[in-house]
């Protein structure tokens, strides 16, 4: 009993300390961020197989929310059961809520930012996406039928930019590779994928977060209280946004801008300081909610947007490993892994390719950090670091 404890908790602490790197270094945004996930958990630890990750990232790019949040919580709960979930969460996400309340707090006197190093870091993204989708493509689009899905995600994704083309893609893709890969016996290569908690409990999750869905406006208008207001604006936010923490900032502008809780000076500073630093996008709350009421109003913004995701990746992933083992679910989730491997390609594209390469030098020096990585074999954090002060030295000439 001692060893399994024993074992429990190095489990635990190795979670914690792999994700807290991760949420040190992973800059350039969600697609990015599943890209240091997949060489992280999948090539270089083994945490799990290449498929089941496309899955898990299927799913949480069709679920709302934090897509590149949500599949670090899957990972951690695979992992080291419910308390592993949390702790990749944290590790995760609190160096860019902390960065960003203590950025709020002295935005007063801080008026000035370095934006050659911020270039370099999305310069680094491009790296690890392009990294990232050569050997997911290779595993999930083997033969042409889901070549062909994959190009069409690329087409549609960049032709209809709406808050619901992944979801829309991810339905049709599967829908076809439903049809096409039905009746196919597949060689299932993929181990089997343990969720250390109940369906009952996920059926609680799922309770939770539609009640407070419905039950949190209606105490808004019933009690007048700002620390509801605020706790029902970042929770609908992150409920109700389909496609990542970009998404999500216009939805926040609306909430907090018109009705005087920030100033569009201060909203447009935050966004540019949530930029900067690693980790999700969807931490701005944490900024907006120092803004407005300090460090305990930053930490309550940054509870209330997450908690729909936990809720929601919580609720599904009991389901999901029956779902994805059925063959004609199987031969739909063939369809969606290749549509993901679109998605992934366009989103490099834009917004990473068309923020980031901007001359032949920016070009050449994603060239240099892409060989890094891919050939040389060097550690993320040695590329992170190396594209911010190449950055800065850029910003020089």
């Amino acid at each position: 009993m001692s060893n399994q404890n024993e074992n429990k908790f190095k489990s635990l602490l190795e979670v914690l300390l792999v994700s807290t790197r991760l949420g040190f270094t992973s800059f350039g945004g969600p697609i990015a961020h599943l890209g240091y996930f997949y060489e992280e958990y999948v090539r270089r630890r083994k945490w799990m197989d290449e498929k089941s990750y496309a899955d898990l990232v299927a799913l949480c790019q069709f679920l709302p929310g934090p897509a590149s949040s949500q599949v670090g919580i899957g990972i951690g709960v695979m992992r080291a059961g419910l308390l592993g979930g949390i702790l990749a969460f944290l590790g995760f996400t609190l160096p860019s809520v902390i960065a960003l309340i203590v950025f709020a707090v002295l935005l007063n006197q801080l008026g000035f930012a370095d934006y050659g190093w911020i270039h370099g870091l999305k310069i680094v993204a491009v790296a690890v996406v392009a990294h990232a989708i050569l050997g997911m493509a290779k595993n999930l689009t083997p033969d042409l039928q889901r070549r062909t899905i994959a190009l069409f995600a690329i087409v549609l994704t960049l032709l209809w930019q709406t808050a619901f083309t992944q979801v829309g893609i991810i339905i049709l893709a599967g829908f076809v590779g439903y049809l096409l890969y039905k009746q196919q016996t597949i060689d299932d290569t993929t181990s089997s994928s343990k969720f250390p908690i109940s369906r009952r409990f996920a059926y609680g999750c799922l309770t939770v977060f539609f009640g407070l869905l419905i039950l949190l406006p209606i105490l808004r208008e019933a009690t007048a209280i700002n620390w509801i207001a605020m706790f029902d604006s970042f929770y609908r936010s992150g409920a109700l946004v389909f496609g990542g923490g970009h998404v999500v900032l216009p939805l926040l502008e609306r909430e907090f801008v018109p009705t005087g809780w920030l100033t569009e000076e201060q909203f447009l500073a935050g966004y540019g300081a949530a930029q900067a630093v690693p980790g999700p996008l969807f931490t701005f709350a944490a900024y907006i909610g120092a803004v407005i009421n300090g460090w305990q109003g930053g930490l309550l913004a940054t509870i209330a947007i997450f908690l729909p995701a936990f809720l929601l990746i919580l609720g599904t992933l009991p389901f999901w490993d029956t779902l994805r083992r059925n063959p004609k679910v199987k031969g739909a989730l063939m369809g969606v892994n290749a549509a993901v491997v679109g998605i992934l390609i366009a989103a490099l594209y834009h917004p990473i390719w068309t923020s980031s390469i901007l001359s032949a030098v920016d070009f050449a020096f994603a060239a240099v950090l892409f060989s890094m990585l891919v050939f040389w074999k060097l550690p993320p954090w040695v590329i992170v670091l190396t594209g911010a002060f190449g950055g800065f030295l850029l910003s020089l000439l």
